[in-house]
């Protein structure tokens, strides 16, 4: 038996060793491969000429000009922007395409009219060059869209270019300008931009050559007042994020609030080496290597402009805040996911968590979860779809035996309409559920609804289009293939009824080396079972990629004082319904909600104007007053919609088709009650 078994164990030595042979051998194939290319494409492709050659095609177009098209070729890498000054238009800029061979960049500008279902692509004799990993966000005080940075590669990879331009798109126009200025960031991919004030804040990203990838942590602010660019002085020893891209840079009351992000870190490896002879102990040895690493941290950025009385050219006062983990942040942490913004929450759609197997392999597990963080409460809370209840569960309130009639309801959202100073009367009824007049003008365009989220990928472009949220792309990876997705879905963030497909094509053919690596493996692997390997040591331990708070050997931002306990603490959820403001009720929309509560919220506006010294309560017009009460109420009502939605899925689950109060009903008896 026991030679038996000593004969068993050198035939799986044997077949072990076979094994790393061939590993060996490929790894070698493949670096050889990898470097032809290099060298070909490094050989044949010159970046300045290929982008004069797209700048001489650009100048052909001699206006800007908008045609009707089909919706953009599969890209990655691409933006997508709901148009400040338009809520039915989605902007979608750039991109890049990899078929496993080369390479494509774009630099086309796509607008998709959501009230009728149609793209139009805009040629523009003056817009910046094709690009991917580029950053963009609306201007707020300042207007328009606001463009910096990107990547530009050769057709096969070998050669990146970053950029360090800066453009400025007009929405309505569809007009490119240049903004030349100096002493702007350096060149980068990757970060992220927001709009605050007079104000355009940008952080972070990557810059990337065929060696290596440096990340970046600064922070830079465009004065869109005094068009000049502003490198923020922090407070001494004042904590502030590390460097990372691929994070969420979110606009807030303050500035902005980051979430998130990837990078690479350097880490040290330990590798043992047997001696010569085979025999007594091996020597360990260390070397650097760079390990993934997912930041899981919140920061909020608080800007404060310089008074009015301050001598001119003075800048901001900036400071940096680490927050509290937030709670229910989604597990396992994941990359490739940017949240998009959506009154007070943002909103976050799939990713990827990698867990690295060795060195040259990584085991990957794609996800296609929703989830929306409530930015103020610091609470990530997961969103599932809700079919539509029976026809005739629900009915409107009968508001007319209230004393208010349909004539002053209209009356009311006209005035908001005109009081935000829009004149877009349709955008007003839409958001109240009044879409009586809009139905006749524009016919609803019925699309294919799924019940189920979208296949699940990471890196998609995510963008809120008036309360619908729009996924576009995305890449999914399956050995060493690429997949990236050619579709477009939307989602109703109010009512999660199901994923509509705005257009979806199949996938383009992969043109990559598609060798048979993993079938020999799994031949391989076949042979002896890992659980009967005993005494035989094989490297490729599968490890996690590493996160904030894990003990992988990677050192931690130093957190010092109360921050450690903030950060090592757990925040206690505290339900809204204790503030002492008006709770929406289970299966209440937004206008039902505000027409119950309308007279409470107008006395909260009276009592906050009644301490500010800034202006007389009796300048202020009713119809003023009631627009400031229903953005407080719309506000109320999308930052507990996470709570609603929970207490409406628990009466659904009991039976409770909708929660009425008979005061709401003018005294008049219900149900059996009205029938004894």
């Amino acid at each position: 038996m026991a030679k038996d078994k000593k004969k068993s164990k050198e035939a799986k030595k044997a077949v072990v060793a076979k094994k790393q042979q061939k590993s060996a051998q490929k790894a070698t194939k493949k670096t050889s491969k990898k470097k032809d290319d290099l060298d070909s494409d490094a050989e044949d492709a010159d970046l300045d000429a290929i982008l004069a050659e797209y700048q001489k095609q650009q100048e052909q177009f001699l206006k800007v000009t908008e045609i009707s098209a089909e919706p953009p070729s599969p890209r990655s890498s691409a933006t997508v922007l709901a148009n400040p000054s338009n809520a039915n238009e989605l902007f979608l800029f750039g991109g890049e395409y990899y078929n496993g061979a080369t390479a494509q960049f774009w630099n086309d500008l796509f607008v998709y009219k959501a009230n009728t279902d149609s793209w139009r692509k805009v040629n523009s004799p003056n817009s910046p060059l094709p690009r991917s990993g580029h950053a963009w966000c609306a201007g707020a005080n300042a207007g328009g869209i606001w463009l910096f940075g990107g990547e530009f590669s050769s057709p096969k990879q070998g050669t990146f270019y970053h950029y360090n331009d800066f453009w400025r798109l007009e929405p309505s126009t569809r007009e490119w300008s240049k903004i030349d200025t100096k002493g702007g960031p350096p060149a980068r991919s990757g970060h992220r931009m927001v709009g605050y004030k007079n104000y355009i804040v940008i952080f972070g990203g990557f810059q990337d050559t065929s060696q290596t990838t440096k990340y970046l942590p600064d922070l830079w602010l465009y004065d869109t007042q005094n068009f000049k660019w502003l490198q923020p002085t922090l407070p001494p020893a004042s904590p502030k994020p590390d460097a990372r891209s691929s994070f969420s840079l979110l606009p807030h009351d303050t500035g902005a609030v980051l979430y998130g992000g990837y990078s690479r870190v350097k880490a040290t490896a330990s590798t043992s080496k047997s001696s010569k002879s085979g025999k007594g102990s091996s020597s360990n040895s260390t070397r650097v290597v760079l390990k993934p690493f997912l930041h899981q941290d919140t920061w909020i950025l608080r800007i404060t402009p310089p008074a009015s009385e301050a001598p001119p050219n003075t800048p901001p006062t900036v400071r940096w805040e680490r927050r509290k983990k937030p709670v229910n942040t989604p597990a396992p942490a994941r990359a490739g996911v940017t949240m998009a913004h959506h009154k007070g929450r943002g909103i976050l759609f799939g990713g990827v968590h990698d867990v690295e197997e060795s060195e040259e392999g990584i085991e990957s597990e794609f996800f296609n979860q929703l989830f929306a963080w409530n930015i103020d409460r610091n609470r990530f809370f997961p969103l599932a779809l809700r079919r539509g209840r029976a026809a005739g569960a629900k009915k409107g309130p009968a508001v007319a035996k209230r004393g208010r009639g349909k004539a002053d309801e209209e009356e009311l959202l006209r005035n908001l309409a005109m009081i935000e100073g829009k004149g877009d009367e349709l955008t007003a009824a839409s958001v109240l559920g009044m879409t009586a007049d809009a139905d006749e003008e524009v016919k609803a365009i019925e699309k294919p609804t799924l019940w189920e989220f979208p296949h699940p990928r990471f890196n998609a472009q995510l963008a809120v289009l008036d309360d619908t949220l729009f996924i576009y792309g995305g890449t999914f990876e399956k050995g060493d293939r690429e997949f990236t997705f050619d579709e477009l879905w939307s989602i109703d963030l109010g009512k999660l009824d199901g994923v509509r497909e705005v257009f979806k094509r199949e996938i383009a053919d992969w043109q990559g080396d598609e060798s048979s690596d993993s079938e020999e493996d799994d031949e391989d692997d076949s042979e002896y079972d890992e659980d009967d390997d005993e005494g035989v040591a094989v490297d490729g331990t599968a490890t996690p990629a590493t996160t904030e708070g894990d003990d992988g050997g990677v050192p931690l931002p130093p957190i010092v004082g109360a921050e450690a306990e903030e950060e090592e603490s757990t925040p206690t959820p505290v339900s809204s319904q204790s503030d002492g403001l008006p709770y929406p009720r289970p299966f209440e929309n937004l206008r039902a909600f505000f027409e119950r509560t309308s007279h409470e919220w107008q006395e909260l506006v009276l009592l906050a104007k009644k301490y500010e010294r800034t202006e007389d309560i009796a300048e202020r017009s009713v119809k003023e007053i009631r627009a400031t009460a229903f953005k407080k109420a719309e506000g109320r009502w999308w930052d507990v919609r996470e709570e609603v939605q929970i207490l409406e899925d628990e009466q659904e689950a009991a039976g409770v088709g909708e929660v009425v109060s008979l005061a709401d009903r003018g005294g008049e008896g219900g149900g059996a009650r009205g029938r004894r």
